[in-house]
């Protein structure tokens, strides 16, 4: 079924990690960003946008960070215990959802530049396969060999980076998250749930400034991008 004006939309946050990359002393989504935590960034967009009807969020059992921030009292987020890895998060924020026509709309905690322009392009997406926010390949991309070397050049045409949010039907894509991880399969994001299905989800360009913070450089970058936006 295709998303229309009445379904509800639940935004799902996989928020359990502890990003060990950073090399810092809490989880990478509690670390500060121009005063706010990125998760608070991340929250805040997505509990505005007038579409979204609830957040739900999964974190870890032992969290004890999120009861300070400013949206841990918010009406419309929802808080559950996630997993241990991503995609078990995001199966269980699933679960939560009890209205079979709604859609998810899954959004990496550590992605605090989300701009609401992207979340309605992702919207306003065509057909009833789901859709997920990328970006086109840009740069030569090389397939390396055992030895470290270059084994060959890969056409970069139709290669994509995947980015979130991802938006499909709620109640199908708990039922691939959960057919996934009884084959054993490595689900790396919720569209590649969807592909074992036979799903063919849609690739919607997102804007460049919808980053992904894992190292220190890209706490750094993301400040310089949300200090600009502020800056408008």
């Amino acid at each position: 079924m295709p998303l229309n004006e009445s379904a509800p939309l639940y935004a799902v946050v996989p928020a359990a990690g502890v990003g060990k990359r950073m090399g810092a002393d809490r989880p990478k989504q509690y670390l500060l960003l121009n005063d706010r935590t990125i998760l608070s960034h991340t929250l805040s967009v997505l509990l505005s946008h007038p579409r979204i009807h609830k957040v739900i969020v999964a974190l870890g059992p032992e969290d004890g960070y999120f009861d300070s921030l400013e949206e841990a009292r918010h009406p419309r987020l929802i808080r559950v215990d996630g997993g241990r890895e991503r995609s078990d998060s995001v199966r269980l924020a699933l679960a939560a959802i009890e209205d079979e026509a709604a859609w998810a709309l899954v959004h990496d905690a550590a992605r605090p530049c989300l701009h609401h322009d992207d979340i309605d392009r992702l919207l306003a997406f065509p057909g009833d396969q789901g859709a997920i926010l990328a970006s086109p390949v840009r740069d030569t991309m090389k397939r390396a060999g055992a030895d470290g070397t270059i084994d060959h050049t890969v056409p970069r045409e139709a290669l994509w980076h995947a980015l979130t949010p991802q938006l499909f039907p709620a109640e199908a894509l708990h039922q691939a998250l959960v057919r996934g991880e009884q084959a054993g399969a490595v689900i790396t994001d919720e569209a590649s749930a969807m592909e074992r299905e036979g799903w063919h989800p849609a690739l919607v360009a997102g804007r460049p400034d919808n980053i992904k913070i894992t190292h220190p450089d890209d706490l750094r970058l993301a400040q310089l991008y949300l200090a600009s936006r502020e800056a408008q």
